[in-house]
Formats: C-alpha cells, structure tokens, sequence
C-alpha cells in the first residue's frame, strides 16, 4: 500500500507562501506602543488584552536572561541578539600625552568595571534595511 500525503502539510506551505507574498507598505511614522498593540491584534486577531501580556512577557524573558548571574545573551530568532558585555576596570593613569594639545601632558581617572548591553541584528532584520 503506497502512503497518503496528510493535507496538513499542504495547508502550511499555502499559509507561509501567503505571509511571504502578502504587501507590508512602508509605515511612514513612528508608532507608539498602543499603535503597535492595535496593529498587531488587527493582523493576527488576538486580543489587544493578548498582545500587551505577550510583550510583557517577552519583556520578563530578556530580563531573565540579561540579568546578573543569568547566561547574558538573548537571541530573537532571525531578528535580534541581545548580550550583556562585562567591560573591566581600567586604572588611572598619569602624565599621559595629550591627544589634543601635543606636548602637553595629562592625568587620566579612574574607571570602575560595568556591564555594558548590546543589541546586534540578526539576517531577517538586516535584510529589512534592504
């Protein structure tokens, strides 16, 4: 007996050739964030009620994993990566010269250690720029 395709698989590829070919016009003005809620609960028909807890939750979740003593990198698939950065002390230096009067010489403070986060765009997100 030959194996019957499930008509499962038929409908998903409809669904992503449709989400790919559908027209996404240039927003000309920044939204705030109840226009982003609107937006979103438009075009996926979830509750704005929905949409906010989502985005609160997403919230929470990049908390977790940026926090101190947390694994300090968060990655949106395709979109973006967050890290945290540790960046060291730097000690304080004396009677360097001046990069901006030659010849003059200058003290340079100290600089205490500090976590630093940094936000870097992944493919989809680079492509968009496109």
């Amino acid at each position: 007996m030959a194996v019957k395709k499930s008509p499962k698989k038929a409908v998903t590829k409809t669904k992503a050739s449709a989400a790919k070919t559908r027209k996404t016009p240039a927003i000309q003005k920044k939204y705030t964030k109840t226009e982003i809620l609107n937006e979103i609960s438009e075009n996926t028909s979830v509750s704005k009620k929905e949409v906010a807890a989502v985005l609160e939750e997403l919230g929470v979740l990049i908390e977790r994993h940026v926090k101190k003593r947390a694994v300090g990198e968060f990655t949106l698939p395709g979109l973006l990566k967050i890290k945290s950065v540790q960046r060291p002390a730097r000690p304080a230096r004396k009677n360097v010269p001046n990069p901006f009067r030659p010849g003059e010489l200058m003290d340079i403070p100290r600089k205490p250690a500090s976590t630093r986060v940094k936000v870097l765009p992944l493919k989809k997100l680079k492509e968009f720029a496109l």
